[in-house]
């Protein structure tokens, strides 16, 4: 038996050669056709990050906003989505140009400890994203099909079924099956939005940041505007989905000996991009409209998923007697649960891609897609198990509110995985010898980026006593509260070391970069 056939027959094997190589180039783009026509072909791969910006994680944090501060976090949604949308281009960009993902990129100029080091940051991250999708899925079950929740977690896992059915059908309409889940969970919040009769000048003045919007007054169920802002920004921009459109945005066949070819793939690539994530910024300021104006104020008790259920069909939480005469019939409460659903869904495939993206471009190892989810499903669905199993003596309100808790809780793997992901990006994407002189970032993006990379860096090492915090509950004693500072403070320690270390290696390995370059020893791709 041959080398290659051997391979083929291996569950897990080498890989050091194109991104996602099954799908890399798989979608042919005819030249010579019309603005809409060439915009419609190069659309997909931004639905499928724009997924990460509206996943379960999102959803209470944006509805508790609304429910205690009104309109006022719109404008942390608005700047959350627009420096998502600098992000996702530079990460497109990227993979187009160089034709490496961003985890290639990264172990290309780094040492192998360090890019094991990120490997395992980074899978730890999209773990704690996973564990959102789990308990939006089983509860989404539980709530259409009243399976109790230990069964309905063990159901999660059957998903990967759903995509070694999908990886059969062809990438293109994987993209067309994810839009259409996005329009499932649009139109649901527009419709319960658009019932409730919101007061559109006051969602208007909350595009507006203002002073208040950062205060760390008033604290309203254990809430401050900056603590709400922080949540909502700790949900929005995440990590994975950086390293997934750098991998994803390859898909199209590109003629790279021809600049235009590139040019054109970029500039569609970052159309398709921005219109995605424009969707998820509806999507998102639904749901903080929600929090203000389906329910009367104050009136959602439980963030939960189980709570918002509840409360939406609970005629006396409703706004006004339309939305109650609705809530009645059960049709609010069963249309929030679909949209979960299907937002879990959605998840699955772009995880599951991104995993498969950061194993191949760290550690060089690839392995069926059906296996990389299974694994990843497996060891998200045990801290789940754990907190069903030991909440299933208690009553429903401590069972709903410490699923609500690691969902949130699990989120701190993002903030700690961000910034490796972010600073990289920008440098390189800053660099004439990675990009060229063309396709480098203009100076507005080089500095807008840095702007933005140094905020979200600031504000996650700010947030993470906080964070730690909330491992221990409501309850939390002095005591307590010094163990979670003490741990926050050596864990941005390291954040900060780790930094430094990556900084270093990518500076080292553009150096040996350009020496190769002189020599004639590399070919610049542009």
């Amino acid at each position: 038996m041959s080398d290659n056939v051997q391979k083929k027959h291996k569950l897990i094997s080498y890989a050091n050669g194109r991104s996602l190589e099954e799908i890399n180039g798989s979608v042919a783009v005819p030249k010579n056709i019309s603005f809409w026509k060439a915009l419609f072909m190069y659309s997909g791969p931004g639905a499928l990050v724009a997924v990460g910006y509206m996943d379960p994680g999102n959803w209470s944090t944006s509805i508790t906003g609304g429910q205690n501060f009104q309109y006022l976090l719109m404008s942390i949604i608005l700047i959350s989505s627009l420096i998502a949308m600098l992000l996702q281009y530079m990460a497109a960009k990227l993979g187009i140009v160089s034709q490496m993902d961003l985890a290639q990129a990264i172990r290309a100029r780094t040492s192998k400890s360090l890019g094991i080091v990120l490997w395992i940051m980074t899978e730890f991250a999209i773990m704690a994203t996973d564990i959102a999708e789990v308990i939006g899925a089983a509860i989404a079950l539980y709530l259409l099909f009243h399976i109790p929740l230990v069964i309905a977690v063990f159901i999660t896992v059957f998903d990967v079924l759903l995509l070694l059915l999908l990886t059969k059908i062809g990438f293109r309409k994987i993209e067309a099956i994810v839009v259409c889940l996005i329009l499932v969970i649009l139109v649901v919040f527009a419709y319960q939005v658009a019932l409730s009769n919101p007061d559109w000048g006051g969602v208007f003045a909350g595009l507006i940041p203002s002073p208040k919007t950062i205060a760390s007054t008033p604290q309203i169920g254990g809430q401050t505007p900056i603590s709400g802002a922080l949540g909502i920004i700790g949900a929005t921009v995440m990590p994975h989905n950086l390293y997934l459109h750098s991998a994803i945005s390859q898909t199209r066949q590109i003629n790279h000996d021809d600049e235009e070819d590139v040019a054109r793939t970029v500039r569609f690539s970052s159309w398709d991009s921005n219109i995605q994530l424009t969707l998820a910024f509806f999507v998102n300021a639904l749901l903080l409209i929600m929090g203000v104006a389906v329910f009367k104020s104050g009136a959602v008790k439980d963030p939960s998923f189980f709570g918002l259920f509840q409360a939406l069909s609970d005629t006396n939480t409703m706004s006004n007697g339309v939305l109650a005469g609705v809530a009645k019939t059960g049709a609010l409460s069963t249309l929030f649960a679909v949209a979960l659903l299907a937002s879990g869904q959605n998840s699955t495939i772009t995880g599951t891609l991104t995993g498969q993206v950061i194993m191949e471009g760290f550690v060089h190892m690839r392995m069926p897609l059906w296996l990389r989810r299974l694994v990843t499903r497996l060891i998200s669905v045990i801290p789940v198990l754990i907190c069903v199993m030991m909440t299933s003596g208690k009553s429903a309100i401590d069972e709903h509110t410490a699923l609500n808790d690691l969902m949130n809780n699990s989120q701190v793997f993002l903030a700690f995985a961000l910034p490796f992901s972010m600073l990289p990006l920008l440098m390189m994407t800053d660099s004439k010898l990675e990009m060229g002189e063309r396709f480098k970032n203009s100076a507005w993006v080089k500095w807008l980026g840095w702007l933005a990379v140094l905020t979200l860096t600031g504000l996650n090492l700010y947030n993470m006593p906080a964070s730690i915090q909330g491992f221990y509950g409501d309850g939390i004693t002095a005591s307590e509260t010094m163990t979670a500072d003490v741990i926050a403070w050596a864990l941005n320690a390291a954040i900060i070391a780790l930094l430094i270390w990556t900084i270093y290696e990518l500076h080292k390995g553009n150096q040996r970069l350009s020496k190769a370059l002189a020599e004639g020893k590399v070919d610049q791709s542009i």
